[in-house]
């Protein structure tokens, strides 16, 4: 496989990222609109423990755990900054 048939492989995967990333967004959508009624903190630290331990079993190739589970936090963090700017 060359360089260009690979990039385009990666690309349509992208594209499945982002349109799951948007599908989670909106849901954090609901998550503002809760916290933001009941007055939840923004951080919940069990949570983001639980969806680590989650992301780490479904990894079926050890070797991008650590980078997959750092992915998360990524977007976990990109969640908690929307939330932020939208609670308040």
């Amino acid at each position: 496989m060359d360089l260009d048939k690979i990039r385009q492989e990666i690309d349509k995967i992208d594209s499945q990222i982002v349109q799951l990333l948007e599908e989670r967004m909106h849901l954090v959508e609901d998550v503002v609109a809760y916290k933001k009624a009941t007055g939840k903190p923004i951080l919940d630290t069990k949570r983001e423990e639980l969806i680590f331990e989650k992301v780490r079993s479904r990894t079926r190739n050890k070797k991008y755990e650590e980078t997959i589970v750092e992915t998360f936090s990524d977007i976990l963090k990109r969640s908690r900054d929307y939330q932020d700017k939208n609670i308040k």
